[in-house]
């Protein structure tokens, strides 16, 4: 898996590649992780999941990580590119109720331009 970080403004964006499976879960939940320590006025979350061809609970368990420490800092978790099956899997593991999935980085609130893969 391969993880690339962007800041813009109080937002992380994460752009994931690859599988988000046992193997490789801890690693996106230390590197956000990482990322919010090392920048306090981080609030919001958006994953970019363009990249993402598998994902297992485990990976669901790294998000819904994620969006535990988002809402702590009074921020948002977003997921952006899912692909149908991603966000079928999501929506059989209840997180669409957590997690704000979009289509594209326009239909967020925030308006970036999708730059990271």
């Amino acid at each position: 898996m391969d993880l690339r970080f962007k800041k813009k403004k109080e937002t992380l964006i994460v752009f994931i590649k690859g599988e988000l499976d046992l193997h490789t879960s801890n690693n996106l939940r230390k590197g956000i992780e990482n990322k919010l320590q090392e920048n306090s006025s981080l609030k919001n979350v958006i994953l970019d999941l363009k990249g993402i061809n598998f994902i297992d609970s485990s990976g669901l368990g790294a998000i819904l990580g994620c969006y535990k420490k988002t809402t702590l800092r009074g921020g948002k978790l977003f997921a952006v590119s899912v692909s149908p099956q991603v966000k079928r899997i999501f929506e059989l593991a209840g997180m669409l109720s957590i997690i704000s999935v979009h289509e594209t980085f326009d239909e967020t609130k925030f308006n970036f331009t999708n730059s990271g893969y």
